[in-house]
């Protein structure tokens, strides 16, 4: 009888420790199958923070034109592609000046308008670009009048034209599409300038500039016209650039920078100065390198 007993409790104290045994290491244990789980591979991002090439399109503003001299293109300072190390490009930051030397392209042209980019992005795709940045739109503002400037209709059919000139040639090409800056700032900084003033009277973006210091109600009306055509032409952009999985708008920030008179050229109280555009390449990198949220 005591050999039973003995025999009984063996048995049931193995069986214990064997279970035991399967739970203390984590249920450890084969799967039914026999095999485990392979983990889930992280999923590649759609925006690639650090594109190999650099395509720029657009106005004057990108060429930085009255940049550095008066009346005259600057391209080796261009926010986007120059090589100048006090602007240190978008292009620079993303590729090292080297290369950027040999994979950065610029098809702006100045005096352009939005009717204007899907040529240019056709000229741009040749180069197939894994990275495109845009910035137009001031040049339909600044018209002669404000009845003159580009309607929203036109403003938002040429944006679209351009985005699919780019897509029917390069369908995982990257996009960053700046904002169009704030003209009524820069007429209420630009004016404290006398030479400015003068310059602005040859012509530089009536409808906005003309008569720098009336205050009356139709100045004021004109220039909030203005205005709120530059509003509804961020919005275009935005609305667009959110179609493109592979588009990124600044959000505005172009708009919304704060620049002073040390951001504007000297010679026309206008367009940005070299670092005016240092604080455009600042943004856009910004933009570009931001974490998917």
């Amino acid at each position: 009888m005591r050999n039973r007993v003995w025999s009984v409790a063996a048995v049931l104290t193995a069986a214990v420790v064997g279970v035991a045994g399967c739970d203390a290491v984590g249920g450890s244990s084969p799967s039914p199958t026999g095999t485990r789980a392979a983990p889930s591979p992280s999923p590649t991002p759609v925006w690639d923070r650090s594109p190999g090439s650099v395509a720029a399109v657009g106005d004057s503003i990108t060429r930085a034109f009255d940049a550095c001299g008066v009346l005259s293109d600057c391209p080796e300072v261009s926010w986007a592609t120059g090589s100048s190390a006090e602007v240190d490009s978008l292009a620079v930051r993303l590729l090292g000046r080297a290369r950027a030397a040999e994979r950065s392209w610029n098809y702006a042209v100045t005096g352009a308008r939005m009717a204007d980019l899907p040529g240019q992005m056709a000229r741009a795709v040749t180069r197939s670009p894994e990275l495109v940045t845009v910035m137009a739109g001031a040049n339909d503002a600044c018209r002669q009048s404000a009845a003159a400037m580009t309607t929203v209709a036109d403003f938002r059919a040429s944006f679209e034209d351009a985005l699919h000139t780019l897509r029917r040639s390069l369908p995982k090409a990257q996009v960053y599409v700046a904002s169009v800056p704030d003209l009524k700032r820069l007429w209420s900084q630009g004016r404290t300038s006398d030479l400015g003033k003068q310059v602005w009277k040859l012509g530089i973006c009536p409808s906005m500039l003309a008569d720098a210091d009336a205050l009356d109600a139709a100045a004021d009306e004109r220039r909030a016209t203005v205005q709120r055509r530059v509003e509804e032409y961020n919005e275009v952009l935005r609305e667009v650039c959110a179609k493109d999985e592979r588009c990124r708008f600044d959000g505005g920030a172009v708009y919304a920078y704060r620049f002073g008179v040390a951001q504007l050229s000297r010679w026309d109280w206008f367009h940005p100065s070299v670092d005016g555009q240092a604080r455009l390449a600042e943004i856009a990198y910004r933009t570009v390198t931001a974490k998917e949220a």
